[in-house]
């Protein structure tokens, strides 16, 4: 089992930046890979972007393609997604994902650990 403990998030103008970590711990061993996700009020999840345990970026939203970046540190076995130019409609809550297997995803419903969420909040 996987565990993921996020933190960062919050309020910020629009233009701003923000970073957002995702810690796992437990059977690190068998993650693939880790994704970020966000859901807006009223829409569905979104995936946003996904990282492979070895380093291989993966994009899905065009719409944070330039803006967003995707790192981990495997010495600390966290996932950074550091936010730049931030915009209204980037306001969601964020989710990070791990997935086994042998492929990534963008689908919430193939990842098997979740993080417990937090907001970003991108004000005009």
């Amino acid at each position: 089992q996987v565990q993921l403990v996020q933190s960062g998030g919050g309020l910020v103008q629009a233009g701003g930046s923000l970073r957002l970590s995702c810690a796992a711990s437990g059977r690190t061993d068998s993650i693939y890979a880790i994704g970020w996700f966000r859901q807006a009020p009223g829409k569905e999840r979104e995936f946003v972007e996904a990282i492979t345990w070895s380093g291989i970026r993966v994009y899905y939203t065009d719409s944070v393609k330039g803006r967003f970046t995707i790192s981990r540190d495997n010495a600390k076995n966290t996932v950074y997604l550091q936010m730049e130019s931030l915009k209204p409609d980037d306001t969601a809550i964020y989710y990070c994902a791990a997935r086994g297997g042998w492929s990534t995803s963008v689908f919430p419903r193939d990842y098997d650990s979740w993080g417990q969420g937090t907001q970003v909040t991108v004000s005009s």
